[in-house]
């Protein structure tokens, strides 16, 4: 064959190739497609409008929110006030299930002929962190709101109950049925209780498909696994007694301090990121005494569970030694000391793959927008249906938020810039969805 013969038939042959592989490609990616569709449609136009129109009163709406406290395990209130909320918006059955979170379903059309409808939890936390008593007037500097709370997490709650009137002004129908919820005891000491109820006895827990919680930030953060967490209180006994006349007894103190420092010289692999803190010290009753109990609160973090596990090994093994070692140096005559370890915080890790649908609409949907989507994990209520294999993602709201969990808490205005990160959850919430 001539040379030249040789080049047409490669040109053909490329071709061929070429055509064949179209189709593939194109088919690989339909979340983008269905992006781009969505965002220029006249619907989602519509549904833009409607979320200026509301942004003032997405505004109020979280002011008249952060100035209901919502306290670890007293979000009772909240929780009424945002129930009220959702009802007003028309959802169905909307109630407070049996550990106290809030919530309305926005129903679908439903799947094909014999299929089950999906159904997509759209969800923000009511909980703080601040004790009952703090002050959660918001105060207004300029652009700036400023109040307990208010970033973490209430600033979420008022932009889910616009994204249903961006639905409803848009006329949009989904395929899966949305619950839109409020949950409760996400921080600290809650443990992710709300969404643990929802998954483990709430009415709807075998039927959830996806999952998104919404948390302050912005669009280009997509968090994808869920950072396990093991949590201990761990409290040393002794017999106590007076500083100078039982002097050399035994002290619950010290045996506490030689577990605090064996603890912070533990080692641990920067990749996957896995931490650890002493976070509470508590115990004694006065200055001239020998404590009778002491107690210490920690925390122990990792990205990967093997690694979490065996941080958790390694500390609980630290404990009768600190003990041990105490006992040997001081008189043990009147008793000796003795320790109890309590968890007292259990977040299990996990991963919503690269290849997941939820994925890789959301990432379609911020690439679409012009951002450039980050990838990380981290721990929030996404971590329970992570952990159980169901796609969950964990989603900025929009608000460039400051100081959280601090007294100054603040959250800064910037109505443009706000409104087209809403635009794009929105739409991410809409593909996922299947909106017509």
């Amino acid at each position: 064959m001539s040379f030249p013969m040789r080049n047409i038939m490669f040109a053909f042959a490329s071709l061929a190739a070429v055509a064949l592989a179209a189709p593939q490609a194109l088919a690989a990616a339909p979340e983008e497609a269905a992006a781009k569709a969505l965002l220029k449609s006249p619907k989602f136009a519509k549904a833009t409008a409607s979320l200026a129109g509301d942004y003032d009163r997405i505004v109020k709406d979280i002011i008249t929110l952060t100035e209901i406290a919502a306290p670890p395990f007293r979000e009772e209130a909240r929780a009424k006030a945002y129930m009220a909320m959702l009802k007003a918006e028309g959802l169905d059955d909307v109630e407070m299930d049996g550990v106290g979170n809030v919530m309305g379903l926005r129903h679908g059309t439903g799947g094909a002929k014999g299929e089950a409808t999906p159904l997509i939890v759209i969800t923000a936390h009511l909980d703080t962190v601040f004790p009952e008593g703090t002050n959660v007037k918001v105060r207004r500097d300029g652009d700036t709101l400023y109040a307990p709370g208010i970033g973490d997490d209430t600033c979420s709650l008022p932009v889910l109950l616009a994204f249903i009137r961006a639905m409803k002004a848009g006329g949009f129908n989904t395929k899966a049925d949305i619950l839109f919820m409020g949950n409760v005891g996400e921080e600290g000491p809650g443990d992710l209780r709300g969404v643990r109820y929802l998954f483990s006895q709430g009415k709807y827990k075998d039927r959830i498909t996806h999952f998104i919680s919404f948390e302050p930030g912005q669009s280009e953060r997509i968090t994808n696994a869920g950072t396990g967490s093991r949590r201990y209180k761990v409290t040393f006994n002794g017999p106590g007694g007076h500083s100078m006349g039982d002097f050399g007894l035994v002290n619950p103190a010290y045996a506490m301090a030689n577990a605090m420092v064996a603890f912070s010289k533990m080692q641990v692999p920067s990749d996957p990121k896995t931490v650890y803190n002493v976070g509470i010290v508590e115990g004694g009753t006065s200055v001239n005494s020998i404590p009778f109990a002491t107690a210490m609160t920690i925390d122990m973090r990792s990205n990967g569970k093997a690694e979490l596990d065996a941080e958790e090994k390694t500390f609980l093994a630290i404990l009768p030694e600190a003990v041990a070692a105490e006992n040997a140096a001081r008189s043990t005559a009147k008793g000796k000391i003795s320790y109890e370890a309590k968890l007292v915080g259990d977040r299990p890790g996990g991963t919503t793959p690269m290849e997941a649908r939820i994925v890789k609409v959301a990432d379609a949907v911020a690439k679409a927008n012009g951002y450039a989507p980050k990838y990380s994990a981290g721990s929030t209520d996404s971590n329970i249906p992570m952990s159980k294999g169901i796609s969950a993602l964990t989603l900025g709201s929009g608000f460039e938020t400051f100081r959280n969990h601090s007294l100054d808490e603040g959250l800064k205005l910037d109505k443009a810039v706000n409104l087209r990160h809403f635009n794009n959850e929105l739409a991410t919430v809409l593909v996922l969805a299947e909106a017509k």
